[in-house]
């Protein structure tokens, strides 16, 4: 069986390999507010300001999140300080990898250059990648492309950054709404979804599936 070597192996950052936790920041400022389904309303939609806000121009990630929140409290009825947001964004950097990680990404970064893309801040950044436990061969953030995914214009300035095209690498992600979508419609063919249970699978985007990070190996032969 013959397996697609790319020229690099290209990976969301936030959820994909981090332990994404705004769930857990929201629950820790609302849960003492809220009952369970209400709370259960407040962190989707959380995500889905959250969602709405990067879909804008590029802004600082700390308005991203003081933003949403914002939203998120004014829709659900409880009353929003600026310092939550604060906390909440601060709490970034301090996250680490879901468990499955440093192993996968160790076994592969000795056979093919890995690279992250990232919705993130370039002062945010390198505590969580020095948290994953392998060799990255560049970090590409939302801020020096002045773009946050799924906009098209962050994976345009990954290829400008590493010279190659969408034919010459595997994108890797959890989140077809940030990630691969976009990835489909600018042309890259290789793509993983890492099931995390974030969201439901979606066939017409022609990707192979993975439980986590320690399968990527396999999906390259090695």
């Amino acid at each position: 069986m013959s397996h697609f070597r790319p020229k690099y192996v290209t990976f969301d950052c936030h959820g994909t390999l981090i332990n994404f936790q705004m769930a857990d920041a929201a629950r820790d400022h609302f849960g003492h507010l809220l009952d369970e389904p209400r709370m259960v309303e407040f962190i989707r939609n959380f995500q889905a300001y959250r969602l709405d806000e990067v879909l804008r121009d590029w802004k600082p990630y700390s308005e991203v999140v003081y933003k949403a929140l914002e939203r998120t409290c004014k829709r659900n009825n409880v009353s929003f300080r600026p310092e939550q947001a604060e906390e909440i964004y601060n709490r970034v950097p301090t996250w680490g990898p879901h468990a499955d990680v440093p192993e996968g990404l160790a076994k592969l970064a000795r056979h093919i250059p890995l690279v992250i893309l990232t919705n993130s801040m370039n002062a945010q950044i390198p505590k969580n990648v020095a948290k994953l436990g392998a060799p990255f061969h560049a970090v590409l953030t939302a801020e020096d492309a002045g773009a946050y995914k799924p906009h098209l214009q962050a994976f345009e300035y990954m290829f400008d950054t590493l010279g190659c095209g969408p034919e010459d690498i595997t994108h890797v992600s959890s989140s077809f709404r940030h990630d691969l979508m976009s990835a489909y419609d600018i042309g890259i063919k290789s793509k993983v979804w890492v099931n995390r249970g974030h969201e439901p699978a979606n066939p017409f985007y022609e990707y192979s599936e993975i439980p986590d990070i320690t399968r990527l190996p396999a999906v390259f032969g090695l």
